[in-house]
């Protein structure tokens, strides 16, 4: 799925684009997110969070997360997702997302609430399993639901600037979209009761420590260089093997080994009967020199 002709121009946006992104086209079919497709090829798509006060994330952006989620699904979709903030305070804090809009839920009936929050656990589920590599750049505080969106994605990246907490269970309730149902199987589940139960704010060394991120760098502009360049590569793979490879690996955690061999067999087989293995064989002197091989658009 491509990116839309009719583009609105960069004086339209409320934020500078980094440099790497100078040359990405908005997509303009989404109003409350800022995404772009990278290389205008359709491959790379760069999601900017900025709205709200502080990337709060209410309604208007759920609705918008649904919609990406239904795009990164769609065969023509792109094969990476990077997510990022821009965001600073009027106190120069950098910002990732700071929660979810708790302010929207005034008046809202318990029946409603409880409703709302079952959409955006189920909504970052289905972001979780989209067959893309997401990877998430963490400039600044990732709060409550800022935390929790980590777990949508594949590898996370964040600079010195980020911090991370759960402080839900001071507001008396608890984290809802995956905090405390999935978080654990990232970072086990005596460092996520420790956040959870504290709502200790803790720093990005300590996140790489526990394992909820996997790479440090000192400014965002080097962690968008990574992620660029892994995305890169990943452009030169199969887009079938790419989301089989994805859902192998998710599918078979928590399952005892005979259930994961079973998995991955037919994970391997959807590769095979895909036709991308025979394209693979065919063109096998083409992947030794570094190019990329005409594969078939994604089949889930």
């Amino acid at each position: 799925m491509t990116s839309d002709s009719s583009l609105p121009t960069d004086h339209s946006l409320p934020f500078e684009k980094p440099s790497l992104l100078a040359n990405a086209e908005r997509i303009n079919r989404y109003q409350a997110l800022y995404l772009f497709d990278v290389e205008g090829d359709g491959q790379t798509w760069a999601l900017i969070f900025h709205h709200g006060k502080a990337n709060e994330v209410g309604g208007a952006v759920l609705n918008e997360l649904e919609q990406l989620t239904r795009d990164l699904h769609d065969p023509r979709g792109p094969q990476t997702l990077i997510s990022l903030s821009l965001r600073r305070s009027s106190r120069g804090t950098a910002i990732f997302i700071a929660g979810a809009n708790v302010t929207e839920r005034a008046g809202w009936s318990d029946d409603q609430v409880k409703v709302h929050v079952r959409r955006q656990r189920h909504i970052l589920r289905e972001l979780r399993a989209a067959p893309v590599f997401h990877l998430c750049l963490i400039n600044g505080v990732a709060l409550g639901w800022g935390t929790e969106y980590l777990i949508t994605a594949d590898y996370k990246i964040a600079t010195e600037e980020a911090a991370f907490a759960l402080p839900e269970t001071g507001l008396g309730i608890l984290p809802g979209a995956g905090g405390t149902s999935e978080l654990s199987s990232l970072i086990g589940p005596a460092h996520t009761l420790r956040l959870g139960m504290t709502g200790e704010k803790i720093n990005a060394v300590e996140a790489e420590r526990i394992g909820l991120i996997q790479e440090l760098v000192s400014e965002q502009s080097q962690a968008l260089e990574r992620a660029l360049y892994l995305a890169q590569l990943i452009s030169k793979k199969s887009p079938t093997s790419l989301a089989a490879f994805k859902r192998g690996v998710l599918t078979s955690i928590g399952h005892q080994a005979e259930k994961r061999a079973e998995v991955e067999a037919l994970a391997y087989e959807r590769c095979v009967d895909s036709g991308e293995a025979a394209i693979g064989r065919r063109d096998f002197h083409l992947i030794k020199t570094g190019q990329s091989p005409a594969w078939s658009p994604r089949q889930e």
